[in-house]
């Protein structure tokens, strides 16, 4: 018979009747009260210990971290910080935590502050924790979030594949996937590795993008979405890139960019709705985190909005829309530039705009998250379709307080000539994307789409400082453990 989880019996109104929990010791106070949480919610519950009914072999055994299964009454609470408490009849250790810290094999996660750093090299306990069960939770009801919103709105969810022979960003930092052995592969006349004897016949790699085969599932199915990992082997440390991430990537047929516009709005209102609707606990619980963390900054770092009210303030209004020359002129005539409070020096038209730049945007200029749009086409991918004056193309980001860019994303280029002069001005040979270019010549539509890394909107959404605390396993230079 399974336990009962604890959210659930957190609803009941206590009449003394008979209830069973499982789960894991967060504490055991005075050898009387122990806190016991199975993961369902963030509070857990109090398990009062009768020491005439139990043995005092089997309380001594009892430690932070060892897993227990408990029978006993529901009763109310006189205690603070809680309304009911189980009063344990029966418990039974399922499974020790050693508590000698001279032990090998002594449990790390004893009742105390630990740092972040240390948790990440423990990612296989720090589950446990409040902070990483409060975001683990949040994590999971923004995911169904992602797939109620596309599924009320009549999109298909479509698999993309992980494996691929193509670049969609153009950018060459993949990484390789090969049979072929690694000390002695075969080689062509020339010397490079022959891949014609790898198992696919050419060149693999991990997919860094679904959105190719998202836009030719979209110019049949009209609107579809892909939500899976990709993968970027790009050498960087910062608190804002992963190796392993999962993108959103919706695309539409018929759509303009002002419909792109529209529907990821849309889409970000949706999850900041949700995540206030149905992760309460959670949020307040980080929102005291978030607070603590603000107050050990210096003044002049600190961020004017908490958690919550960071949350509501994208939902207050609906978001600026401009352009990318609008910025520009925005930001060369800002007191920032003025006064050379920029790292990055804002140099006019093709300037590639930096997180500060974004942020002064959204958190100076307007007071509310930010659309940009119209970028020079140097900067962009080369999907993306060209604008008349020809020197900028019909590309969107989406920007936050706090992050900067959440959302990039363009109307795509349907016309078959325009899409094969921009393919060869970035020198990327059509044969290498032949069948994308099908698509263009039978029965080409206008078409749009964009992408949300779901890493930070997490950022954004639980107010944790570092990208690798919001997925389960991080993947990052050196960094491949668990």
């Amino acid at each position: 018979m399974l336990p009962t989880p604890i959210k659930e019996i957190l609803t009941w109104e206590p009449r003394g009747q008979s209830c069973m929990v499982g789960g894991w010791v967060r504490t055991f106070r005075s050898n009387r009260f122990i806190h016991l949480n199975d993961g369902s919610n963030l509070a857990g519950i109090q398990v009062v210990v009768n020491f005439e009914l139990l043995p005092a072999e089997l309380l001594q055994s009892i430690s932070p971290g060892a897993c227990l299964r408990v029978k006993g009454r529901l009763e109310a609470s006189s205690g603070k910080g809680q309304a009911v408490e189980i009063q344990a009849v029966e418990i039974e250790l399922m499974g020790k935590a050693e508590s000698d810290i001279q032990a090998a094999d002594f449990y790390p996660l004893q009742p105390k502050a630990h740092s972040l750093e240390f948790l990440r090299e423990i990612a296989h306990l720090r589950f446990r924790t409040q902070t990483f069960g409060a975001v683990f939770r949040i994590r999971h009801a923004m995911t169904f979030a992602m797939h109620r919103f596309f599924h009320e709105r009549g999109f298909f969810n479509i698999h993309s594949p992980i494996l691929t022979a193509s670049d969609a960003e153009g950018a060459g930092e993949m990484f390789r996937v090969t049979t072929l052995a690694a000390d002695q592969p075969p080689r062509a006349e020339d010397g490079s590795v022959d891949f014609s004897k790898d198992f696919f016949g050419k060149a693999a790699h991990l997919t860094v993008s679904g959105q190719l085969e998202a836009e030719l599932a979209a110019l049949a199915l009209s609107k579809v979405y892909t939500f899976g990992p990709t993968f970027r082997a790009e050498n960087s440390n910062t608190t804002r890139h992963l190796a392993e991430f999962w993108m959103i990537e919706p695309e539409v047929a018929f759509a303009d960019l002002n419909d792109n516009m529209d529907l990821a709005e849309a889409n970000l209102k949706y999850l900041m709705h949700y995540a206030l609707e149905h992760c309460a606990e959670d949020l307040a619980f980080l929102n005291e985190r978030w607070k603590k963390e603000e107050e050990a900054k210096k003044k002049e770092e600190r961020s004017e909005l908490d958690l919550l009210e960071r949350i509501q303030f994208v939902l207050k209004e609906p978001f600026a829309r401009i352009t990318y020359e609008e910025a520009i002129r925005i930001l060369e005539e800002s007191p920032y530039q003025k006064k050379k409070k920029f790292q990055y020096p804002v140099k006019g038209w093709g300037t590639d705009l930096q997180s500060e730049h974004e942020r002064y945007l959204v958190e100076k200029e307007f007071k509310r998250p930010v659309i940009l749009t119209d970028y020079p086409k140097e900067i962009k991918a080369f999907y993306m379709r060209m604008n008349e004056d020809g020197r900028s193309v019909r590309a969107m980001d989406i920007l936050f307080p706090g992050i900067g860019e959440m959302v990039g994303g363009s109307q795509r280029e349907e016309r078959l000539e325009f899409l094969q002069n921009r393919m060869a001005e970035m020198g990327i040979p059509e044969t290498e994307l032949h069948w994308y270019l099908d698509t263009r010549r039978f029965g080409t539509v206008p078409h749009s789409g964009y992408g949300l890394g779901f890493e930070r909107l997490l950022l954004f959404v639980t107010g944790m400082s570092n990208i690798r605390d919001v997925i389960p396993f991080p993947r990052f230079p050196k960094g491949i453990a668990f």
